[in-house]
């Protein structure tokens, strides 16, 4: 099964100490430049030897902190969105939905790591500065599903993602059509499961 950037929304971060220091802030000082963000994006995926096992493409749309929508087009059909209290997953090819509490923020794919609170960021990751416009993310303590996160911006908007899973698998974002001049409200993530769909409840 191809893995996907909304297959690690429902793995957990660990809380560590609060991280300093002045890779933390610079990256700190972008992401609060951020209000909210929509575009499109193109995904591949490699395994572990590094070949090209599967792509898709799709769209996104984010309001710091706390809410993001991933949409996947194509080669199948779902959506993910999350708010500060639920991650909703809509399987329209299986006609599913999945429920899951946020519970405190402790459950976030990298898209909500990077929209999230300030707070939880540092005390969950160390943040490495690789270049002007690039930073990379550790996570402190027991992995969240993922053992590295870099996120590449052009100006103040997402360029590029680049996730490293636990078994050396490697995720590549790119980011198209990018705005950040429209305003998105936390109406734009709410969702309601289509009727007839199967619900599935995780509490914690």
């Amino acid at each position: 099964m191809i893995k996907t950037i909304a297959a690690l929304c429902f793995t957990l971060v660990s809380v560590g100490t609060l991280a300093q220091g002045d890779d933390v802030d610079q990256l700190m000082e972008v992401l609060q430049r951020i209000g909210s963000m929509q575009g499109e994006f193109q995904q591949t995926q490699y395994d572990e030897s590094d070949t090209l096992v599967g792509h898709s493409n799709g769209s996104f749309r984010l309001l710091r902190p706390g809410y993001f929508s991933w949409e996947i087009e194509s080669p199948d059909s779902q959506l993910i969105i999350a708010d500060p209290e639920y991650i909703w997953h809509h399987d329209r090819d299986l006609e599913t939905v999945t429920q899951r509490p946020v519970d405190g923020s402790e459950q976030m794919s990298p898209l909500q790591v990077l929209g999230g609170d300030e707070v939880l960021m540092r005390r969950s990751y160390e943040v490495k500065k690789i270049s002007g416009n690039s930073f990379t993310l550790l996570p402190i303590g027991i992995s969240p599903g993922f053992k590295r996160l870099s996120v590449e911006f052009q100006s103040a908007d997402f360029k590029s993602l680049e996730i490293v899973d636990n078994l050396n698998q490697r995720i590549l974002i790119t980011f198209e059509s990018v705005d950040s001049g429209s305003t998105l409200t936390a109406d734009d993530f709410k969702f309601t499961a289509p009727e007839g769909a199967d619900f599935f409840n995780y509490a914690q």
